[in-house]
């Protein structure tokens, strides 16, 4: 090293700490050094010359500003007032490892540096509120800390309008709580919440934009950032975009208020750029040098699909925040277009209402679980109840008219056809998949609830449309149908009253469950969806009282089952059980079982058995026996 220069000012050359550190070079490093001071430019340095920058951050930024593309090689001395240079070249806190970096010709490096308005800027400029997207204090807060200042920001959620220009000319216009713009970050630096480094040589700028759309997403935003405290920007929550590069201009309708580097400035618009190449700066020890500068020119990337824009741009700025997110324009024409469509009445529908209705019938006297999800699939009854339900939630009168009479035909058609083969088929007997579908329960609204939900989010995304015949299968509409309508074929009451419960279970559960479905994805509002939610809520009510009610029938066979099943010892014989069926129908309970013992059982021993089934249970029951004998 030929020469040292050190920058300082008066004061702080009369320190003890600055004659320290200057002993240090002389008796240590065997160097010579020359003082200068803030204010003065240096014109001309040698090619192995450093300069020893021992300022504050302020007057940094200034000789910065004052010797851009001069050439010189400069390095930053750590002070109490230089916290923001530091972290930005990852300098050592210790004068004594910084000045051991410095003095290394190795760690120099062309460095690109970024400008705002003219000003050289070391960690972020913060435009608006970034809800605490770069504060480092959230690492020390504890979890109800953390809590705390999620809900004091929720309270303090609002938005300005935006105009935001790239290199490449492109313009983006939003609404956004905050945007960070900052060049390179250290992964393990205070201010950092990335779980990446940033490249201080790459030749962009990367700005976040943080624009939850609803409240539920800022909470998503909260759960990530607040809570898990770091996140990447492969995989950013949907709340923030990210704009990469070289230059970057915002504006807004009136003078935009943001902070350079902590440092509260105001202008109407804000220019941003990196200089290439800019200084020749000497890298701390917490900052790796780079293994390969870019050559070519950087690829500028825009990934701002889910920032606001249009409609909810507009709502935002003028109205408060929507707890659940609106749709976007586009996204809801699409798919009420696709739904209309689903609403009307075609031969194509008929056609498939026949055909699933025959197999599903057929299935169903075949004991046949194949058959029946084959006709599962086949069914299209599930796209006019999606449909009935978005007009439902708005109010749109004519495609609940064309659900609803899409859906009556439909239903219809399942009826007189699955009764028209029952009448002709000579098959009396009730198969085990007919009788799955006489005594529905609260679960069975549960699987509606979920299918419904399900058919709703895959109608309106259209890369999970393909699960439609999984929602179709869970669901399974049409076979509840056919087992009403052999119901009728055969006069039988309870078939129909327990098969057409089902069905009327499914529907009005998927029904509502689509309707809440489309009001979180924010194609209708809660106001609008309201007197369609309280109709459908009545009917699901009325419903579930005789599911409740089979449910606690359910629930009284298990706890049955559970106090009888084990091994009875009856006049020296060792009996197991096992539980076929509880009926609880009748006033004394019929309970089927299989018995398994390695000698016969005599009617006594049955007797005896079932006296203390009744003395487990406390009531009378009727027992029906199945006895094995096992031969060893």
């Amino acid at each position: 090293m030929k020469q040292i220069l050190i920058v300082t000012t008066k004061e702080k050359e009369q320190t003890s700490h600055f004659k320290e550190f200057v002993q240090l070079i002389t008796m240590h490093y065997k160097l010579e050094y020359e003082i200068y001071y803030h204010n003065k430019k240096i014109t001309q340095c040698e090619r192995d010359s450093i300069v020893l920058l021992y300022l504050g951050d302020d007057k940094i930024r200034a000789f910065i500003k004052n010797h851009l593309h001069s050439g010189i090689n400069i390095a930053i001395l750590p002070l109490k007032n230089n916290k923001q240079a530091q972290a930005s070249y990852g300098i050592s806190g210790d004068i004594y490892e910084a000045l051991d970096d410095a003095l290394h010709h190795d760690n120099l490096h062309p460095s690109d540096i970024l400008v705002c308005n003219g000003e050289p800027v070391f960690t972020h400029i913060i435009i608006g509120d970034v809800h605490e997207l770069n504060n480092a204090t959230l690492k020390k807060l504890s979890f109800v800390d953390k809590i705390k200042q999620s809900i004091a920001n929720l309270m303090t959620l609002r938005y300005e309008d935006f105009t935001i220009t790239t290199a490449k000319e492109q313009t983006i216009k939003t609404a956004a709580t905050g945007i960070m713009v900052f060049e390179h970050n250290l992964k393990h630096g205070e201010s950092s919440i990335l779980n990446e480094d940033i490249s201080l040589h790459d030749g962009q700028l990367n700005a976040l934009i943080l624009a939850p759309a609803s409240i539920l997403s800022y909470l998503y935003y909260i759960l990530v950032v607040f809570i898990h405290s770091h996140f990447s920007l492969s995989r950013l929550p949907k709340s923030i975009g990210i704009i990469k590069s070289s230059k970057l201009g915002i504006e807004g309708k009136s003078a935009i208020d943001y902070k350079l580097d902590g440092l509260l400035l105001s202008s109407k618009s804000i220019e941003m750029e990196i200089l290439k190449d800019a200084l020749n700066i000497s890298m701390g020890r917490q900052l790796q040098a780079p293994n390969n500068r870019q050559t070519q020119e950087p690829k500028e990337s825009v990934k701002v699909q889910y920032l606001p824009k249009g409609e909810i741009r507009k709502l935002l700025l003028t109205q408060k925040v929507p707890f659940f997110k609106k749709a976007d324009e586009e996204d809801f024409k699409e798919l009420f277009l696709s739904l209309r469509q689903s609403a009307k009445l075609t031969s194509v529908f008929l056609i498939l209402m026949v055909l699933s209705t025959l197999l599903a019938t057929t299935g169903l006297f075949q004991s046949s679980t194949p058959v029946l999800i084959g006709a599962m699939i086949l069914a299209p009854l599930m796209s006019p109840i999606v449909s009935l339900s978005m007009g439902v939630v708005r109010g749109e009168g004519e495609l609940i008219q064309n659900s609803a009479k899409t859906l009556g035909f439909g239903i219809f058609t399942a009826l007189v056809f699955s009764c028209l083969y029952t009448y002709l088929m000579p098959l009396l007997h009730i198969t085990s998949e007919i009788e799955a579908r006489l005594n529905p329960n609260i679960l069975d609204l549960m699987v509606a609830v979920f299918s419904g939900i399900a058919g709703a989010y895959a109608n309106a995304k259209s890369e999970v449309a393909k699960s439609l015949a999984g929602v179709a299968i869970a669901v399974a509409l049409v076979p509840p149908l056919s087992v009403t309508g052999i119901g009728i074929g055969w006069g039988d009451m309870s078939i129909i009253y327990g098969s057409f419960l089902l069905f009327i279970t499914n529907l009005v559960g998927m029904t509502l469950a689509a309707a809440v479905t489309f009001i979180i994805l924010g194609y209708a509002p809660i106001q609008r969806a309201k007197k369609g939610l309280l109709y459908t809520s009545i009917i699901l009510a009325t419903v579930t009282v005789p599911l409740m009610l089979s449910f606690s029938k359910l629930i009284e066979q298990n706890s049955i089952a559970r106090m009888i099943e084990s091994h009875y010892s009856i006049n020296h014989k060792e009996i197991g059980i096992n539980v076929l069926e509880i009926d609880l129908h009748n006033p004394k309970p019929i309970i089927k079982l299989e018995s398994y013992t390695q000698e016969v059982l005599h009617k006594e021993d049955l007797v005896e058995l079932k006296n203390e089934i009744e003395q487990s249970l406390k009531k009378s029951v009727e027992l029906r026996v199945e006895t094995k004998v096992i031969v060893r």
